[in-house]
C-alpha cells in the first residue's frame, strides 16, 4: 500500500470505493488482529455467499489492501501490511463529537488488543509514551527506534528478544490508536516487542476478538518499566 509520492485524487477514491461495502469492511476488520483466513471464514465473517466473497477478496487484492498465502490449494488472506492496519484504525476515529471524545467500546478491547500484530489501547499508548519519556524509544525522521537502553531495559525485563544488533535495527512507527487518539507502538519493531510480550506470558489472547489479556506478573513488569495503567 506504501507509495512514496503519496495517494492521487483517482487512487484516494478507490480506497474509498473498497471500503464503502460493508461486506468488504467487514473482511478488512476480520484480518486487522494481522491473522491470516480463508476465503469461508471471510465470507462468513462478512455475511456473504462464497461466490459473493471471492469477488470482494479480488478487488481488495487488486486495490493493494490484502495478500494472500497459497499453501497447497488453500489460500489464505492477509492484510497486505501493517500500513493498511494503521490506516483502518484512523478511519475508524468517529468523526463526531470533537476530537477528544473517547469512543464507547467493551473495557477488555478499550484496555489492551492487537492492531495488526501490535499492542494498542490504553496499555499501548501506555508503553508508547513512558518508553519516548525514559528515553527507551526516540522519535526520527523514519519512525521510531529503541535505544540501547530500552533494548538493555527490556532484556533486563526478562524479555526474550532479537540479537541486539537485529533489535535496534528494527524500525517502528507511531500508530494513532483507534480508542485514546495517541500513538501506539507500531511497524516491525511493536510486532516484536508484542510478540515476545506474548512469549513471556505478559499478555495472553482472548478466546475471541483482539481483545488482550494482561497478567498480573506483566502489569508489575510492564510498570518497572514506566508502563501503568490507571
Amino acid at each position: 500500500m506504501t507509495d512514496a509520492a503519496g495517494p492521487n485524487r483517482y487512487q484516494l477514491a478507490e480506497m474509498g470505493a473498497l471500503l464503502a461495502e460493508p461486506a468488504r469492511a467487514a473482511m478488512l476488520l476480520a484480518l486487522i488482529d494481522g491473522t491470516a483466513r480463508p476465503a469461508g471464514e471471510l465470507a462468513r465473517a462478512a455475511g456473504v455467499s462464497a461466490a459473493t466473497a471471492s469477488a470482494h477478496l479480488k478487488r481488495l487484492l487488486e486495490g493493494g489492501l490484502l495478500g494472500v498465502h497459497v499453501q497447497g490449494r488453500h489460500r489464505y488472506y492477509r492484510l497486505d501490511d501493517d500500513d493498511v492496519a494503521a490506516w483502518l484504525e484512523a478511519m475508524a476515529l468517529p468523526r463526531a463529537g470533537g476530537v477528544r471524545s473517547v469512543p464507547r467500546v467493551d473495557p477488555p478491547l478499550r484496555r489492551a488488543r492487537t492492531c495488526y500484530r501490535h499492542l494498542a489501547g490504553q496499555l499501548g499508548v501506555a508503553v508508547c509514551e513512558a518508553w519516548l519519556e525514559r528515553n527507551y524509544l526516540a522519535a526520527d525522521g523514519g519512525g521510531l527506534r529503541l535505544l540501547g537502553a530500552g533494548a538493555q531495559a527490556l532484556a533486563e525485563a526478562g524479555l526474550a528478544l532479537p540479537p541486539s544488533a537485529k533489535l535496534l535495527a528494527l524500525r517502528g512507527r507511531g500508530c494513532l490508536d483507534w480508542t485514546e487518539r495517541r500513538l501506539h507502538l507500531g511497524g516491525p519493531l511493536g510486532v516484536a516487542v508484542t510478540g515476545a510480550m506474548l512469549d513471556a506470558g505478559w499478555l495472553r489472547r482472548a478466546a475471541q476478538g483482539r481483545a488482550l489479556r494482561p497478567s498480573a506478573e506483566g502489569l508489575r513488569r510492564l510498570a518497572l518499566l514506566g508502563a501503568r495503567l490507571d
